[in-house]
């Protein structure tokens, strides 16, 4: 890629970063103990699968960071990398070529740092009895599986649109 596409990508990057911060703010659920159904993914989707994993996954770090800091809840430092940064950087795996395969990948990802998470700061939360993993599983899997799919379906109607208007910077 030359510096020109670069920064052009990075422009992208960008906006698309500041779009998912807008979008995070616009729940169309929100759990109890953290964590909501939201569109935030789709314009990081979209990017990841113009410019591919690499980009993707550093815009999706990137927008953990800002998640962060627009004042998402955190209790420790491990606890912030593993549900922001690293967590969303995984949605750039929607790059990959396979897209179905890419989201589903991303989605599992994602979904291994939030049980992740769960199980070692969330553990309080499991009723009496309930293994830890059991809960933040059951907890955590039907918000992301569906923000996947709402985020997917919507970006692969966007992306039509988006390619016909933009050149492909692969």
């Amino acid at each position: 890629m030359n510096g020109r596409k670069k920064i052009l990508a990075l422009i992208e990057g960008s906006l698309c970063i500041a779009v998912a911060a807008v979008l995070t703010k616009l729940n169309l659920f929100r759990m109890p103990q953290g964590g909501s159904v939201d569109l935030e993914l789709v314009p990081i989707i979209l990017f990841a699968c113009r410019h591919g994993t690499k980009w993707g996954m550093a815009a999706g770090a990137v927008s953990g960071i800002v998640n962060i800091l627009l004042g998402s809840g955190i209790f420790n430092f491990v606890e912030a990398i593993l549900d922001y940064p690293l967590a969303y950087s995984f949605v750039g795996l929607a790059g990959i070529k396979y897209k179905i395969l890419g989201l589903i990948c991303a989605c599992f990802c994602q979904l291994t740092c939030h049980v992740t998470a769960g199980v070692m700061f969330f553990a309080e939360y499991a009723p009496a009895g309930q293994s830890p993993f059991v809960y933040s599983l059951v907890y955590n899997s039907p918000v992301i599986v569906v923000k996947y799919v709402l985020s997917g379906l919507i970006a692969y109607f966007l992306s039509n649109a988006i390619e016909a208007a933009l050149p492909s910077d692969k």
